[in-house]
């Protein structure tokens, strides 16, 4: 380690130890002064809004007096080098003739948050292993201090949001995660109106647990209906029931509070990572497809048991399939496949499914396909949607890690942040014939 990686390698240890006691307001403006005391002058945070459409300056971030006020405000993500960066989880030079200036994609794990701008034309910064650092070690602050910030909703907020969907994204895990044998993204609109829909994952162990849940109604009280859904299926599970048990739970629990008047449709998931054995129950919801070498549409079919808390007290049916290593499944609710644009016509499931292939062969990261999916669906039905929609695409690498290529491509993240672990895996598994 030279004398410039050691002292940035310091750097890094005392923003750190600065982050016990510091706020979210205060984070932009202690990162930028750490860190140009080290070559990265003007550190900028932009962050995501809520749809992943524009970019917005973190306040804080830019001294006016000092020479920040031609900094944009927003940026969009379509059509800009930061939105190419967030997109495509890359680092790019912020211009052909602003050489030292750099956007680097900010990512919590997999989720992404926004960018950073490190650099200022003509300043000598190169794009090395340690800006990404900079940037993973920002996104890590950032969401470390999120939650007891009304400064970052508010800035990520473009629009009021329903009472319905504030309860919904308060329960929801991040949009996207992986591991080193499955990535699973999901995505929901209307985002700030929001109300009936809500998806879940979890790892235990060697297995991971995927549902999706579609309440009745379009309110607040379906909002109440997913929420109740969902925090008693985890608390089920997380006292080691099974799929049927915590789908029983909660049946129990909805019908309890709402006497059969209220009920939730839903799929029920666990998915072995060693085998690729999927087992899951189906209680009046549509069934899971799966995409298959990016071309064939496995239909899954499990007898469905009626939605959870009508109260008719029928058992669910547990059923298996067997997936095949890089096999996509997707669950989806009827929002994204039901809804009709002015001519009446159905974005349908075959809608969903080629637009999703035609994007895998254009080799882009599964969250910016997911994205860019809302945007067809939203551009579809005139930007309006008259019920939740919600897609979850799962996918199971096999019985071996991905190659640290694949999952960067996958997840859209950048080269240097491939982990050693995986990189260590691979090198103990056979060839492989899947590609670099």
């Amino acid at each position: 380690m030279n004398s410039a990686e050691a002292a940035r390698a310091r750097v890094l240890a005392e923003l750190i130890a600065a982050s016990h006691l510091m706020t979210l307001e205060q984070l932009p403006g202690t990162v930028a002064s750490h860190a140009a005391g080290v070559g990265w002058p003007q550190v900028l945070i932009y962050l995501a809004d809520l749809q992943q459409v524009r970019l917005y300056l973190l306040p804080g971030s830019v001294d006016v007096s000092r020479g920040g006020a031609d900094v944009p405000a927003e940026l969009s993500v379509e059509g800009s080098v930061a939105g190419r960066a967030f997109q495509l989880g890359k680092v790019f030079p912020a211009s052909a003739s602003a050489k030292g200036q750099w956007w680097v994609p900010l990512l919590d794990g997999t989720e992404r948050l926004g960018v950073l701008r490190v650099g200022v034309p003509g300043a000598q910064v190169e794009a090395d292993e340690d800006l990404n650092k900079l940037a993973g070690l920002v996104a890590l602050l950032l969401v470390s201090k999120r939650d007891t910030s009304d400064s970052y909703s508010q800035l990520i907020r473009r629009r009021r949001m329903e009472v319905s969907a504030e309860m919904e994204w308060q329960l929801m895990p991040p949009r996207t995660f992986a591991t080193d044998r499955v990535l699973i993204s999901a995505i929901m609109e209307p985002a700030y109106q929001v109300s009936g829909d809500a998806f879940d994952y979890a790892l235990t162990g060697e297995s991971v647990h995927l549902s999706v849940f579609d309440a009745m109604g379009h309110d607040t009280a379906a909002g109440l209906t997913a929420n109740l859904a969902l925090a008693a299926a985890r608390n089920h599970r997380r006292q080691g029931a099974d799929l049927l048990q915590t789908a029983e739970g909660v049946s129990k629990i909805l019908t309890e509070q709402f006497a059969g008047s209220r009920y939730a449709t839903g799929i029920l998931a666990d998915l072995h990572l060693s085998t690729g054995v999927l087992t899951w129950t189906n209680y009046g919801h549509h069934p899971p497809v799966v995409i298959r070498g990016n071309r064939t549409l496995v239909h899954l079919s499990c007898s469905p048991a009626p939605p959870m808390g009508t109260g008719l007290n029928q058992p669910g049916t547990l059923c298996r399939d067997q997936l095949e290593p890089r096999d996509r499944l997707l669950l989806y609710t009827d929002g994204i496949t039901e809804a009709r644009n002015q001519n009446g016509q159905e974005f349908g499931l075959d809608g969903l499914t080629e637009f999703l292939i035609r994007h895998h062969a254009d080799d882009l990261p599964v969250p910016e396909t997911l994205r860019r999916l809302i945007g067809r669906h939203l551009d579809y039905h005139d930007g309006r949607l008259n019920d939740d929609a919600t897609v979850m695409l799962v996918e199971w690498h096999g019985p071996t890690p991905y190659r640290p290529s694949q999952l960067q491509a996958l997840a859209g993240l950048p080269p240097s942040t491939a982990p050693e672990t995986i990189s260590s895996a691979w090198a103990q598994q056979p060839a492989d014939d899947g590609g670099p």
